[in-house]
């Protein structure tokens, strides 16, 4: 990463060199433009009935249900709701919209009603694609907005079945004029606290994005055609959506479909299908670690392993490593706003580029990285802690029908201010300490709960933790520990809060722990830290 100095700032840029990105096309057609090349060969391997998909039969399919979408009144910038699992027909519903001149919004389809109304009625979905067993959460509100179900499955009295919109001829499908600048995906966002905002992702945006992490005739970095890559985190956000989805495409590999994760079922089918790429999150990396399954599977095609979300300390990548000897393992960072990817591990391309443990890699290509300080925005060099902030075409376009909110995130400089915590060493590597309101404050001291998270899931008789501030009348807050025992351990509060006082400063040291049956996380892997925070002030029992 070279960087160069101004008279107020500090840019950092990729160790690779920019790479010519033509990003002025649809994303369908950036996705799909080696069609010719690929069109026989497998695109998506449906996990649970082993049905194979070709790049041909994929594109089009995703025409003809463009053309079903046409017929349904959708038009230009008119968006469809996605709540679906994993599956063959996520994949065709998304490509579907792109098509179409369309906007994709995702959404968890285990949200309760209230939530999926919300961002439904936000985003003006006009056709929601999903299961018929979460048709009951949408089926009062479609009525009364005049919107259009459609069921993969069944369907339920009153939806259409999505072969319907299969059944349309792709040769119906009208020539549309899309803009690069077109919004195309539309997942929705909050980070850590805030009401979630639809975060506008545009087809130039997400074009870049992938040719920064695949693209530029280095078939080491993460992708290739000959690989099989496994899906099994949700394609309704971000880092799946794209870094597996689109890269994916783009690479012409096999991707690998798992409607949701359960170790021995992922396990089974990275043996039988030979998977080479595993784009993780660390609970799975966790389970990975401490399953006595994995031993009874032969892993030993995957070469890659991608890992993001969140941060994994040092002595669990040495713990997963060590069960998968073949395998590089390579940290990203990223944010939906981000669209989504802002550094990458570049230990998969020929040295001299190895990383560090702990680092999530180099700034990607095409873009500019700086860090400033959280109170008075001054450009920090390295080594210096302060907030990350991204610029480039890959960022979003900005909140949906959220001005201000657009505004206090990225600058009259187009600088994207992510919120979190980092910093750039001396070798370009870039280390997230943690969320910027996250960082507890001991009588002035920052605490890093991602620090003391990493020592924590590091004990045998802790299967996962979180760790969050509580309010102390004299340090001010101090750092508390939510605790997932091992199956099995009897381990105790002050068991645990010996085991870290003996690998911290005092300041670092856990106050009280609170034992729970598990960690509330979002999709992505990272921990809702807010919903810990609510469990403080109703008395959490401590044993």
């Amino acid at each position: 990463m070279e960087s160069y100095s101004m008279p107020e700032e500090t840019i950092f840029r990729s160790k690779l060199p920019d790479i010519p990105i033509d990003n002025r096309r649809p994303l369908h057609a950036y996705c799909f433009e080696r069609l010719a090349d690929f069109a026989d060969r497998p695109c998506i391997i449906d996990g649970a009935s082993g049905a194979v998909m070709s790049y041909a039969d994929v594109h089009l399919a995703a025409r003809r249900a463009a053309s079903g979408l046409h017929r349904l009144g959708v038009g230009r910038g008119q968006v469809i709701m996605i709540l679906l699992r994993n599956s063959p027909e996520f994949v065709v519903a998304f490509l579907a919209a792109s098509h179409r001149g369309a906007v994709a919004t995702t959404a968890n389809p285990f949200y309760t009603p209230a939530e999926i109304h919300k961002q439904a009625a936000a985003s003006g979905a006009r056709v929601i694609v999903t299961e018929s067993c979460y048709v009951d959460k949408v089926r009062e509100f479609a009525q009364e907005r005049g919107v259009t179900v459609v069921c993969v499955d069944g369907p339920p009295e009153g939806c259409l079945h999505f072969s319907e919109l299969l059944a349309a001829d792709e040769r119906d499908l009208p020539e549309v004029d899309i803009d690069p600048d077109d919004v195309v995906a539309l997942p929705y966002s909050s980070g850590t606290t805030g009401l979630p905002k639809g975060v506008m992702l545009t087809h130039r945006g997400l074009i870049t994005s992938v040719a920064q992490q695949v693209d530029g005739g280095n078939p080491n970095l993460y992708f290739h055609e000959e690989d099989v890559l496994l899906c099994v985190l949700p394609l309704f956000h971000i880092y799946s959506l794209n870094s597996v989805l689109l890269c994916g495409l783009r690479a012409g590999a096999a991707i690998l479909i798992m409607r949701k994760f359960e170790i021995s079922a992922m396990l089974e089918l990275v043996k039988r299908h030979r998977v080479t790429v595993a784009p993780l999150v660390p609970p799975i990396v966790l389970e990975i670690v401490k399953s006595p399954l994995v031993d009874s599977y032969d892993l030993s095609s995957v070469r890659t392993v991608l890992s993001g979300a969140a941060p994994m300390g040092k002595e669990l990548v040495d713990k997963f490593m060590a069960r998968l000897p073949n395998a590089t393992l390579g940290q990203g960072y990223g944010m939906t706003e981000a669209g989504p990817v802002l550094s990458m591990c570049l230990s998969f391309a020929k040295e001299p580029f190895p990383v560090k443990s702990g680092a999530c890699g180099t700034v990607v290509r095409n873009a500019e990285l700086k860090v400033v300080d959280p109170d008075t925005g001054a450009s920090l060099g390295r080594n210096q802690p302060g907030e990350i902030c991204i610029r480039g075409a890959q960022i979003m376009k900005g909140y949906l029908n959220d001005a201000k909110a657009t505004r206090n995130t990225i600058d009259e400089e187009d600088w994207l201010h992510t919120g979190d915590v980092g910093f750039v060493d001396d070798d370009d590597e870039i280390f997230i300490v943690d969320r910027l309101k996250e960082i507890i404050k001991y009588k002035g001291f920052q605490v890093a709960p991602a620090e003391l998270e990493a020592l924590l899931i590091a004990h045998h008789d802790i299967a996962d933790a979180a760790v969050v501030p509580m309010k102390d009348e004299v340090a001010g807050e101090v750092p508390v520990a939510f605790v997932v025992r091992s199956s099995g351990s009897q381990i105790t509060e002050d068991e645990i809060k010996r085991y870290v006082s003996k690998q911290v400063v005092f300041y670092k040291r856990i106050n009280k722990v609170f034992f729970t049956e598990a960690i509330p996380k979002a999709p992505s892997g990272k921990i809702l830290r807010k919903d810990l925070r609510a469990k403080l002030g109703s008395q959490f029992p401590s044993a």
